[in-house]
């Protein structure tokens, strides 16, 4: 029986550093349906920067935003666009954790510290891990406010599209980084290396990438982590890095129980997915066996499908959300299947290279 070494409930949120805060949840608010639920800014005493909260059943987004020049994190949304700064775990203890990463390796970010109001109070800490992305210690057991002290509660419904939790985030890394990262949440949070990938699993004719999968104690924190490999041309890797400015969060996966529902919701607001060729559907018996849903269906909504020993699970990937090609969300309905999407590779890659040939980066 193997111990957590470092236990950790859950994501509590994923954070956004923007340039428009207020866009930014009306954007997601709109297509993916979230609800605003909490805000902090001037109003609420928040001085340097607005804050709006999105919350869809498990799964809750902060996109932040500075309001006076000279912000600290206004060089870093000029160095990579909008991005993903904080990846927050919820724990038992904040002030255990924050030592015990510390003690194992980890730079610090913010040393635990306590915010309070009328409604309770809230420990938090964070962490540094690759590029400039952190992660926060938060435990709010003695808190009953909105979100975290200094924000007011909103309530601002959205059309909720049936998004139920963080499946896994996905970081980009530099060529030869992966093991140095994979090691890391080894040897500080106590992950493991679940599954995986050479480039002779995830590659086309032109790229390639290598990745390894860490996940938790209690398996609900996944963190694929990606490094180019080398190839005939520039592959999704390189060209994240390039257009980021380094190492980052490249995707979120958003887990729901109806994928039909939800990707269809999407598409008539607008997301744009990546596609497949008819050909994919043509052959999807064969390799992935029986599924409950329509193949025509799948086929005209561009999800994919794939099998392990353990069920199936259907996958989509939308194309970046931001100006730069960097972030995007993946859709992922679990059907059993623990893993991620390994048959679905080399089609999503050519995917990926169609829209590279078109922005010219290929």
């Amino acid at each position: 029986m193997s111990t957590d070494t470092f236990p950790i409930r859950r994501v509590d949120h994923v954070r956004h550093y923007v340039n428009n805060a207020r866009q930014a949840a009306f954007f997601y608010q709109h297509t993916f349906g979230f609800g605003i639920t909490g805000y902090a800014g001037l109003e609420t005493g928040s001085q340097k920067e607005v804050s709006y909260v999105l919350d869809q059943n498990e799964l809750r987004l902060v996109f932040t935003a500075p309001v006076r020049p000279g912000h600290p994190m206004a060089p870093l949304i000029a160095e990579h666009g909008d991005f993903v700064q904080d990846i927050a775990f919820e724990v038992d203890d904040v002030d255990w954790a924050w030592k015990a990463a510390t003690d194992r390796g980890a730079v610090s970010y913010a040393e635990p510290y306590t915010l309070e109001d009328d409604h309770g109070k809230v420990r938090l800490a964070s962490i540094r891990t690759y590029g400039n992305v952190v992660h926060s210690l938060i435990n709010r057991d003695h808190y009953k406010g909105p979100f975290l002290p200094g924000f007011r509660s909103e309530n601002q419904p959205g059309d909720p599209i049936g998004l139920i939790e963080v499946d896994h985030c996905v970081g980009n890394v530099e060529l030869g980084k992966m093991n140095v990262w994979v090691k890391w949440y080894e040897d500080v949070l106590g992950f493991k290396n679940l599954i995986s990938f050479d480039d002779n699993d995830i590659s086309t004719d032109f790229t390639s990438l290598m990745s390894k999968v860490m996940a938790n104690g209690n398996g609900r924190v996944k963190f694929p982590i990606n490094e180019p490999a080398p190839g005939k041309k520039k592959s999704q890797i390189d060209e994240y890095l390039e257009f980021f400015g380094g190492p980052g969060v490249q995707h979120v996966a958003m887990r729901t129980d109806d994928i039909v529902y939800t990707v269809s919701r999407l598409r008539a607001r607008g997301i744009q997915f990546l596609s497949v060729p008819r050909s994919y559907y043509d052959m999807l018996t064969d390799r992935v066996g029986q599924i409950d849903e329509d193949i025509d269906v799948l086929a005209e909504l561009g999800i994919l499908v794939d099998r392990d020993d353990e069920g199936y699970l259907l996958q989509i990937f939308t194309k970046p959300v931001t100006d730069r090609p960097t972030l995007f969300y993946e859709i992922i309905h679990r059907k059993g299947a623990k893993s991620f999407g390994k048959g679905n590779f080399k089609a999503l890659f050519e995917s990926i290279e169609r829209e590279q040939a078109l922005r010219g980066t290929l």
